[in-house]
Formats: C-alpha cells, sequence, structure tokens
C-alpha cells in the first residue's frame, strides 16, 4: 500500500480537475481534424500556389484544422502540469522536467502557429490577398512567400520531440505509483515511440499515424486518472 506522503496532494483537487477537461478537450480537438483527414480534401504538400487556392476553395475545413491542430496545445499545457502535479510527492526532479519539456514544447508550438498538412495562420492571410490579386507578378510573390510558409509547417519541429520527451519522463515516474504499471508502459511507449516518429517523421509516412494513436489513447487514460483524483 502506499504511504500518504506518496499520494497525490488532495490540495490539488481543481487543477486536477482543470486536468481532466483539458484532456477532454485535447481529444475532441485530435478527433475533429482526424475526421477530416479521412473524408475531406485536404491541402497539397508542396506548390504555394495551389495551396493558396485550395484555401480560397475550402476556407471552413482549413480553418477548422488548423484551429484544432495549433489549439490543442493549450489543453495540453494544463494537462501537463496537473500530471506533473499528481505525480510530484513521488520524484519531484523527473516530474519537473517532465512538465517542463511539456509546457515549453507547447508553447513553442503555439509560438510556430503551424502543422502538417500544410496548416499556416499566414496562408490564410496570403490566401486571401492572392484571391483578389490584380497581375500576375503579384500572385507569383503571393506564392513564392506561401512555399517558405508550407515548408515550415511540413518540416520536423522541435517542439513534438519535446512533448514526446515530456511524456517519457512523466511516464517513468508514473512507474511508481498514482497510476497502474500497464498505463506507465503505455506512456513508455508513447514517448519513446514519438520522439523517433517525430524526429524522421517526414521518412516514415503513414505510420506516423500510430503515433497518433498512442497520443490520443494515452490522454484519455490521463484525462480518467485525473478525473478520479479531482473527485477524491
Amino acid at each position: 500500500m502506499k504511504s500518504a506522503e506518496h499520494s497525490p496532494d488532495p490540495s490539488w483537487r481543481t487543477l486536477y480537475a482543470a486536468g481532466w477537461i483539458a484532456a477532454l478537450l485535447y481529444v475532441i480537438m485530435i478527433v475533429v481534424p482526424l475526421v477530416l483527414l479521412l473524408t475531406a480534401a485536404q491541402p497539397p504538400r508542396t506548390g504555394g500556389a495551389a495551396v493558396l487556392q485550395f484555401i480560397a476553395s475550402h476556407k471552413v475545413i482549413y480553418l477548422v484544422e488548423l484551429v484544432c491542430f495549433v489549439g490543442l496545445s493549450l489543453p495540453a499545457l494544463v494537462v501537463f502540469l496537473a500530471l506533473s502535479v499528481s505525480l510530484k510527492e513521488l520524484d519531484r526532479s523527473t516530474a519537473v522536467l517532465g512538465a517542463l519539456f511539456g509546457i515549453v514544447s507547447e508553447i513553442l508550438a503555439l509560438a510556430l502557429n503551424s502543422s502538417p498538412p500544410s496548416l499556416s495562420g499566414q496562408l490564410v492571410f496570403l490566401s486571401s490577398q492572392y484571391a483578389s490579386a490584380a497581375t500576375e507578378a503579384q500572385r507569383l510573390a503571393l506564392s513564392t512567400a506561401a512555399e517558405g510558409f508550407i515548408a515550415s509547417a511540413n518540416a520536423v519541429s522541435s517542439a513534438g520531440v519535446m512533448t514526446a520527451l515530456g511524456i517519457l519522463f512523466l511516464s517513468i515516474v508514473t512507474l511508481k505509483g498514482v497510476f497502474r504499471r500497464s498505463a506507465a508502459f503505455l506512456g513508455i511507449s508513447t514517448g519513446a515511440v514519438g520522439i523517433v516518429f517525430e524526429a524522421f517523421r517526414l521518412l516514415i509516412g503513414f505510420a506516423y499515424s500510430l503515433y497518433g494513436l498512442l497520443l490520443l489513447i494515452w490522454f484519455i487514460v490521463v484525462g480518467w486518472k485525473l478525473y478520479t483524483l479531482s473527485r477524491r
């Protein structure tokens, strides 16, 4: 039986409640764009003019995917913070490191304001300018500028690697308690797979969806545990 000093601090129940609500929001914000990825037309990965024309023709779908994929960093921030606090009595140093990697990664992701596939807030503005451009020279300049944002959106991001590192560190702490060992191994697997898949995302292709599935399941498991902690 775990000793009281190694149990989650009940005085943080409000944060745990915020954590499970944030985890639920995170799951929703992943599921919605994933459904669109499978059922709706998607922007090209290359070609500035082609992407700008796509956004003009599919603006609602594009904006929903952009807001969800970029905006999910906000609830993820709360989840990482709440999880680290629930684990701090087991291993404060490792829990803080996990929180640091996770929170910084989400702040960085928000600052980048972009995500694969070819999702970028700057491209929405350029698309409007492209649609109203009066000359071919203006369209060429806008499509050239778009190429840079497309390359940035689809490139390997340090934020993704740091998110996986945060999950890995926090999951190592869960081996010592609070979570079931099966949940701890799920988190360790998610973090380890995520580090490799994020670093080599451009080479992995469709197999990257495996990490996306693990990530989704991990947030569900963490959200449920934070819910139970908030109810104690």
